[in-house]
Formats: C-alpha cells, sequence, structure tokens
C-alpha cells in the first residue's frame, strides 16, 4: 500500500466514515459469504474501516469480529462502537496473526496494494482461514494500476489479471465459488468469493 493511501483514509476518516453508513451495497455478498461463516464463527476484516456498515451486520448476525485497518482514527471509532470486539491499528502487509478464522473479507481494500503485495495478502488469507471458511474480496475486473479521486483526492488502486487470482487459489488451497467482474448491484465491482478446500 503506498504511504499516501494510510495517509489519505487517516485524514478523511470522518468523512468516510459518515459516507459508509449511508452505503450498504455489498448486504447481498455478505449474506452469501455468511453460509460459510458459522454463528459464533470468527471472522477477520482487513481494512475495517470504522465497522460501518460490514462488522456492524456481521457482529448482529452473531458473529465475532478482529477488524484492521491502518487508520488510528478508523479503528478508534470501530473501538467505540464495539468495544467488545478486536480492533487492530495495522498495516494489513506486516500484520501478524496466530489466529484462524471462519472467515476472512477485504472489502475495498486489497485493491490499494500493488499486484505483487495482493498476491501475497491472498496467501496469508489463505493461512488464516480454518478448512471450509469463506474468503470475500473485491478487485479490478483486469490486470491494472489506476489512480481514482476521493474527497478530491487521488487514490490508489491495483488489480490482478481474474487467472493469476485463480492460480494463486489453486496453490494455496482455496476454491473459486463465483466472480462477479462487473457487479451493477455493489457500484460495478469485480467480486470474489472461495472458500478453503
Amino acid at each position: 500500500m503506498p504511504d499516501s493511501i494510510a495517509e489519505h483514509y487517516q485524514r478523511h476518516a470522518h468523512a468516510f466514515d459518515a459516507t459508509r453508513r449511508r452505503q450498504f451495497v455489498e448486504r447481498g455478498w455478505l449474506d452469501r459469504f455468511l453460509l460459510g461463516v458459522p454463528k459464533g464463527g470468527h471472522v477477520l476484516d482487513l481494512g475495517c474501516g470504522a465497522g460501518e456498515p460490514i462488522a456492524r451486520y456481521l457482529i448482529d448476525k452473531e458473529r465475532q469480529l478482529t477488524g484492521v485497518d491502518v487508520s488510528e482514527r478508523m479503528i478508534a471509532l470501530a473501538r467505540t462502537r464495539f468495544a467488545r470486539h478486536r480492533w487492530i491499528r495495522a498495516d494489513m502487509r506486516t500484520l501478524a496473526l496466530d489466529a484462524r478464522f471462519h472467515g476472512v473479507i477485504a472489502w475495498d481494500s486489497l485493491f490499494h496494494l500493488r499486484p505483487e503485495e495482493q498476491a501475497e495478502m491472498l496467501v496469508k488469507a489463505a493461512g488464516w482461514l480454518e478448512p471450509g471458511g469463506a474468503l470475500l474480496f473485491n478487485t479490478g475486473s483486469a490486470r491494472d494500476e489506476t489512480i481514482g479521486c476521493q474527497f478530491g483526492e487521488d487514490l490508489y488502486h491495483a488489480s490482478l489479471a481474474p487467472a493469476e487470482y485463480r492460480a494463486l487459489f489453486a496453490a494455496h488451497g482455496l476454491i473459486e465459488v463465483t466472480f462477479t467482474p462487473h457487479d451493477e448491484a455493489a457500484g460495478g465491482r469485480a467480486i470474489w468469493l472461495a472458500r478453503k478446500r
């Protein structure tokens, strides 16, 4: 993740949180994800932001959350809202966890990493998953690096090619459940759902 990404979300934490609290385009995908996560199961949310709306939804569905975000302001908001769950201020690329999870989510976060870093994170995510666990993340629909815009500032995004993600799945014990390259209902995102063998 370029350093500017961390600085961007720290600087705009409250504006981002306010925007996210009004948008919940991922609900249908979370419902599919939860089919692979038992009640009481543990979910790792990489790039959790301030916990709205994803963490709140999963907590309401009786799952235990460990959220990770690079922004201290975001994590502070999540801790305030959901004090009984675990919140870690960290760069996901250097995150070391000794726990296993029934599900891992990286919604609107993995795509801020460079392509090679995304590959490394998918290997780590596969290692953190329990057998049968679910993995949900979104990417671009083709190999690309681009600069978008958020709150009037440039924002880096990248993606591997679908074939590269599939090769990582095959090499690290993940099974593709579905891939939607352009989900209009989710704002045009390219979305992956996978399971651990």
